[in-house]
Formats: structure tokens, C-alpha cells, sequence
């Protein structure tokens, strides 16, 4: 078995043309970085450590004791090498700096990935999060001693209902498809409440890949609404699938071509002249925050992705969180437990107490509330915006992805572009690339070019989809030097220039087979017997 996963393995060494030498795989200040087992040493460490044995045996026993202590110890000792790399301090603070400059982030430029709202995370939310109080709390501790978290959590939720216009919020969902899980079984538990238990749940074309996942994961038949030419949802054919059997209409809006459903008003309308619910899935609100309020559009449900819309990218600070607002119709059968204040004091209110709004809840999402650092960073980019800021927030992400996609005419097929602007994310098709070449073969040669590729082949009601989304956090500079690098990449595509198919060069890693990488993934190092080696 290879140290390397499937297909990940070090740039191949070159020959040089003018000179008989073989490099080494370096690029200027950019090492070949080994695994740290293919160049630790079972003999070598950082720290000199006493044994376990004898520093036991001197803590907890008088001298004379030790023989015997000692004899009593021998079985647990170790018989085989534990397999642990050994190096000095400065080799492993050096190999994980060398890793760490191989790696694309927010910090070093633009992560145009279309859907996911990869902007910047303000520093001032970072400080808040470690601030004591945050940081170090535990779940398990007494409410009288996290007074201050709770409150954190109560002010967050009170903008969350305010921003949206609905009724009521579930802080506990952990991340956009969990919050999707949690908003589909309070639909269940208010159909089978009036004792109306439905069957199927129907995700148009234009929805996250996510949506009708969660429903299958909740038990549902999972039925497609088509899209219409402009991108949008079919409403006639929506409306001719309506019945009895419908127990909600998982949509995205905007959606994942880009766009806003100008249609949602009477989608909300038919969807509950059926007896069924309306869920919306809130991961593209920074398109609309401040400007759209989804309770005025006949929503019942909505998860919002605090790691997109209200800063903390993914991977940028921990696990995600993902709220869910509810309509009054069905906050009774929202989740517990909710964070709620009485007198000078907040409560976690349970079950037992939850009352007449919470009574009929399906019960709790998780063990703990929710999560502590992303409430702390969202509610520190809300008050940092205000209103007025978050309305702005939406105005410049829609302005930088409409840029992005007039900056582009003529270059990148646009195929919904005819039917007005964008909102969040530009969206563009491989339709014109010659001899053979492949959004796969742009995204790679735009990594030689310095850039993360955006987001590939989604949605999938576009033939080789690239989905931009800048956010608002990119200025006009920053944008310009993106689009000169992606209007070069895609002439050489459209003139058939097969060097793309090498892409990328000047990466640490070379072009990986992708395939053989996802099929046959090699997630643990195992070190290479003699008989592999020679293979």
C-alpha cells in the first residue's frame, strides 16, 4: 500500500533539457514535504521523557517500595516500537509550516466557490470567540454559570427572527443539513399532529444537492420539479404535482443558478392550499439579507448557515451552525430544548416546561445547544454591520457576482444571463471549449494561475457548470486580477490548447486521478513492506 493516497503522490522529477540532473521536485522557496512518518525516526524526539514506570513509581512510593513496583509494572510495558515518527522541534515545526504553504485560504486571495460564501472572516469575531466565558465553557455546566453565553444565544436568536420575519428560532442544528433535518420533522410532527401523515416531498431542479438528501435521510419519496428556460422554478408543473400526498416543497432561493424565485409568493400560496408545508433552504441569504424578509414569503421553515451568511467560512474556525426559523404554524413542534429568559435570569427550557409554544415539539436535535463559537461570531458580525450594514452586505455581494458575469461576456457561455442579472453567484457553461477540454481542465489550469477553482459541474441543470460567487468582501482590484486570470485560461479552452490537460504545473501536487482517489481513498499510513517497496 502506498504512503500516498490513491493518485496523490510527489511531482515527478524533471530532466533538464540544458543539463544532465534530475530535479528534485522543489520549486524555488516551495519544498517536496515527505509524510512526517516516511521522515521521522523511532529513535529521535523532541523532549527527553522520563519512563512511565519509574516517574510512577517515585510519585506515589517510598524508595524502598520501587523494586517491587517496578517488578508489578513490567507486564504493561511496551514489547513492539509504537510507530510514532520521532523528530526535533525545529523538523516538526518546520514540516507543518512547509504543509501549512501549500495550502490555499481565505487569507492568501479570492475562494470563488459558487454556493458555499467563502468571504472574509472578520478578526474581531476571532477574538470574541476566545474571549473566557466562550471559550472554555462546558455544555454540562450549572445555567447559573453561563449566564453570559445564554444571553449571547438569546440576542443572536432575537436578530435571526428580526432579519427573517418568522415566528420563532431553533438555535440546537449544527450545520445547513442538519438544520434541513430539523425543519423537515417539525413539518412531520405538525402533519401528524392533525393526523395527516404525507408521503413525498418535492425538491425542484434549481435546489441544493443537500435538500433532497436530507428528505430520503428523513424517510420521504423524493419527487424532481423541473426548471423552467430561465432557471427558475416550473410553477405550473409545481402546481400540477400538488396533492394530498405532498407533505412540503424543499426550494432554494435564490437558488443554485443564481437567481431569485420571483414566483415565491404564489409558490407559498399553492404549496399551502395543498395542506403542505413550505421549506427554504437559507444557505444563499447573504444574497438577500436586509432586503428580503423569507416570513413575508410564505415560508415555514428556513436554516440559515451562520458560517456562511454571518462570517466563518467552512474550515475557517470549527464546525458549522445551522438556526432554524419557523413560521407560526410551526413553532409549537420546534425542537428543544431553547434558551429563554425569565426574569433577570435566562433558562434552558426543557421539555418539562417547555408550555404552550413548545408542546408539541418532536424533541431535541442534539445533546448540546448548538454552538458556542459560531454564536459568538455571528452575533459579533451582526452587531459589528447593524441593519444598514447587513443590507449592504447583500447589495455588494449581488454587485461583485453581476460584475464578475458582465466582466465575463463573450468570453464564458452564460446561459440564464439573457433573463437579467445574477444575484450572489455568476454561472457559466463549458459550451464553445475546443478539442476535447473540460471545465475540469480550466478549474486546474486556474490553480497555476493562483486561484482555488470555483465550484465545478453544479448545478447539474448546466453541462459543465462554474459557479462564481465573490461575496462582498472582494474588492474591484481584487476581482479584476480574477477575471484577467480566468479570461486567459478560458480563451486557451475555447482555442483548443491541449496544455491545459497538464494542469496544474506549478502546483505542490500534480493533476491526481481523481477516480482512483475517490474509489480507493488510503485514509491511514501503512509503511511499505519489502515486497511492495520493489513493486
Amino acid at each position: 500500500m502506498s504512503a500516498n493516497p490513491g493518485g496523490w503522490r510527489p511531482q515527478t522529477p524533471e530532466v533538464s533539457e540544458t543539463k544532465a540532473e534530475t530535479f528534485t521536485g522543489n520549486r524555488a522557496l516551495m519544498l517536496e514535504e515527505p509524510l512526517i512518518f516516511e521522515m521521522g525516526r523511532e529513535d529521535g524526539c523532541g523532549v527527553d521523557l522520563q519512563p512511565a514506570y519509574l516517574a510512577s513509581a517515585v510519585s506515589s512510593h517510598h524508595e524502598g517500595e520501587l523494586d517491587e513496583v517496578y517488578h508489578g509494572l513490567l507486564p504493561l510495558r511496551r514489547e513492539a516500537p509504537i510507530g510514532l515518527p520521532g523528530l526535533s522541534e525545529p523538523e516538526m515545526v518546520r514540516h507543518y509550516t512547509r504543509l501549512s504553504r501549500q495550502n490555499y485560504a481565505i487569507d492568501l486571495g479570492l475562494f470563488p466557490l459558487g454556493s458555499c460564501t467563502m468571504k472574509h472572516n472578520p478578526r474581531l469575531n476571532e477574538k470574541v470567540a476566545r474571549m473566557p466565558g466562550f471559550a472554555d465553557i462546558h455544555p454540562l455546566q450549572p445555567v447559573d454559570t453561563v449566564q453570559g453565553a445564554l444571553k449571547v444565544i438569546d440576542e443572536l436568536a432575537g436578530w435571526l427572527v428580526k432579519l427573517t420575519g418568522m415566528h420563532s428560532v431553533a438555535m440546537s442544528p449544527k450545520a445547513g443539513a442538519h438544520g434541513e433535518l430539523c425543519g423537515l420533522l417539525a413539518i412531520r410532527s405538525a402533519l401528524e399532529a392533525r393526523g395527516d401523515p404525507r408521503a413525498v416531498v418535492l425538491v425542484p431542479e434549481s435546489a441544493h444537492g443537500t435538500n433532497p438528501a436530507t428528505a430520503a435521510f428523513a424517510g420521504y419519496r423524493v419527487e424532481d420539479i423541473p426548471a423552467t428556460a430561465a432557471g427558475r422554478v416550473d410553477l405550473e408543473a409545481l402546481k400540477a404535482r400538488l396533492g394530498p400526498d405532498v407533505a412540503a416543497v424543499m426550494i432554494t432561493n435564490p437558488n443554485t443558478c443564481g437567481l431569485f424565485e420571483p414566483d415565491m409568493i404564489a409558490i407559498s400560496e399553492a404549496v399551502h392550499a395543498a395542506g403542505a408545508f413550505v421549506y427554504c433552504d437559507g444557505a444563499n441569504f447573504n444574497a438577500i439579507v436586509g432586503r428580503v424578509r423569507p416570513g413575508d414569503l410564505g415560508i415555514d421553515a428556513m436554516h440559515i448557515n451562520l458560517h456562511k451568511t454571518f462570517s466563518t467560512p467552512h474550515g475557517g474556525g470549527g464546525p458549522g451552525s445551522g438556526p432554524v426559523v419557523f413560521s407560526e404554524a410551526l413553532s409549537p413542534f420546534a425542537p428543544l430544548p431553547f434558551v429563554e429568559k425569565r426574569g433577570d435570569q435566562y433558562a434552558l427550557v426543557e421539555e418539562e416546561t417547555a408550555g404552550e409554544h413548545h408542546g408539541s415539539s418532536f424533541g431535541r436535535m442534539t445533546a448540546f445547544h448548538g454552538q458556542m463559537g459560531m454564536f459568538t461570531r455571528a452575533l459579533s458580525y451582526i452587531l459589528s454591520h447593524g441593519a444598514d450594514g447587513l443590507r449592504q452586505v447583500a447589495e455588494d455581494a449581488v454587485l461583485n457576482a453581476n460584475y464578475v458575469l458582465r466582466a465575463l461576456d463573450g468570453v464564458l457561455d452564460a446561459p440564464f444571463a439573457a433573463s437579467g442579472p445574477c444575484m450572489h453567484e455568476a454561472l457559466f457553461s463549458d459550451k464553445g471549449f475546443a478539442g476535447g477540454l473540460t471545465t475540469l481542465d480550466l478549474a486546474k489550469a486556474l490553480i497555476d494561475e493562483g486561484y482555488h477553482p470555483m465550484t465545478m459541474y453544479f448545478p447539474l441543470v448546466v453541462h459543465g457548470a462554474m459557479l462564481v460567487e465573490p461575496t462582498e468582501t472582494e474588492s474591484k482590484a481584487g476581482l479584476d486580477q480574477f477575471i484577467s486570470a480566468l479570461k486567459s485560461v478560458a480563451e486557451r479552452a475555447k482555442a483548443g490548447d491541449q496544455s491545459l490537460k497538464a494542469a496544474p504545473v506549478h502546483a505542490p501536487r500534480r493533476r491526481l486521478d481523481e477516480t482512483l482517489a475517490a474509489r480507493k481513498p488510503i485514509l491511514v499510513y501503512k509503511e511499505l513492506g519489502a515486497a511492495e517497496a520493489a513493486e
